[in-house]
């Protein structure tokens, strides 16, 4: 990990409003993501426990068909529960049983009311602290910061937040725009989910936070669930990455100036010279990340403001 890089308030707006439009512009559509009711978004936060949500779409689509609302579950036989949750392979029986209890609480304890609150939601079988900020984040708009594995790894690379979960709820909490919950929570756990991935698919998914992240500039894509470098598909994420890097600590720069600190066998001249560095600088410049001032005699790359 690199020195720390601790996040400027004076930064937040504009943090904020790139990944919410990059969210916008690029998530991946499921149906639980357009409801607001808290039983199909419960079902799917349970199911989607270390599953990916790929995998979840047909079974909660199946499990909503026979069970359409949460007093249709209440009253189903829990054996039927628990055969659907292990013919679809979903895992944890002991979830599906939860589950079922969950649904008689909601109807029996709550008068058909789903809780609104995080605190009250823990108060329903098998919901933990995540799922019930979960519920309340994306039924309600009323959750606090979500914090899952795909978050800790985006603020791990991007902000340098240590590897530690009070560290990590600080930092969250500080990042979430306030009475956005909803919004900002699914757009920070995509964020992790198709752009933050164990293996970082930067430019691919067009990450808002390239220009902002301490593992983009310095090529260390390590996280708490990656203990080890991932492997990429060559070395120009890396090149690219310490041209950020170089920018940021040196500003403005020469060609020949920016390449031994790209590669230490850089030669002007060489296979990996001046047309090379233009390559990089080039992908740099489409993603909207540098600029290249052909004014002097020979170009100046600076990071694009």
């Amino acid at each position: 990990m690199s020195e720390a890089a601790p996040l400027d308030e004076d930064e937040l707006p504009a943090l904020r409003e790139r990944l919410l439009e990059w969210y916008d512009e690029h998530h991946r559509e499921f149906p639980w993501r357009e409801t607001t009711d808290p039983y199909p978004i419960l079902v799917s936060e349970v199911m989607s426990q270390q599953t990916q949500l790929d995998r979840v779409l047909e079974p909660w689509r199946a499990f909503l068909e026979r069970w359409p609302t949460v007093e249709a579950l209440a009253t189903a036989d829990r054996a039927d529960v628990v055969g659907f949750w292990t013919d679809h392979r979903l895992g944890y029986n002991n979830r599906a049983r939860y589950l079922h209890e969950a649904a008689r609480q909601v109807t029996e304890e709550f008068g058909g009311e789903f809780p609104r609150d995080p605190a009250t939601l823990e108060e329903l079988m098998g919901v933990g602290p995540y799922t019930a900020n979960a519920v309340a984040s994306f039924a309600f708009n009323d959750g606090d910061a979500v914090v899952d594995t795909n978050v800790k790894r985006v603020l791990y690379r991007a902000f340098d937040v240590p590897d530690d979960d009070a560290a990590f709820e600080t930092a969250a909490d500080r990042l979430m725009p306030e009475g956005k919950s909803r919004s900002w929570n699914n757009a920070i756990m995509e964020l992790g989910g198709i752009a933050c991935e164990q293996t970082p698919a930067c430019e691919a998914a067009d990450c808002p936070w390239r220009d902002r992240c301490s593992a983009y500039a310095s090529g260390d894509f390590t996280a708490p669930d990656v203990p080890t470098q991932p492997s990429f598909e060559g070395s120009r994420r890396q090149a690219r990455g310490r041209i950020i890097r170089a920018l940021q600590s040196d500003g403005p720069l020469a060609l020949d100036e920016l390449g031994p600190k790209v590669r230490v066998d850089y030669a002007p001249d060489g296979e990996t010279g001046r047309e090379w560095l233009r390559g990089l600088l080039g992908d740099l410049r489409d993603d909207g990340l540098v600029e290249l001032d052909h004014e002097r005699r020979e170009p100046v790359a600076r990071l694009r403001r």
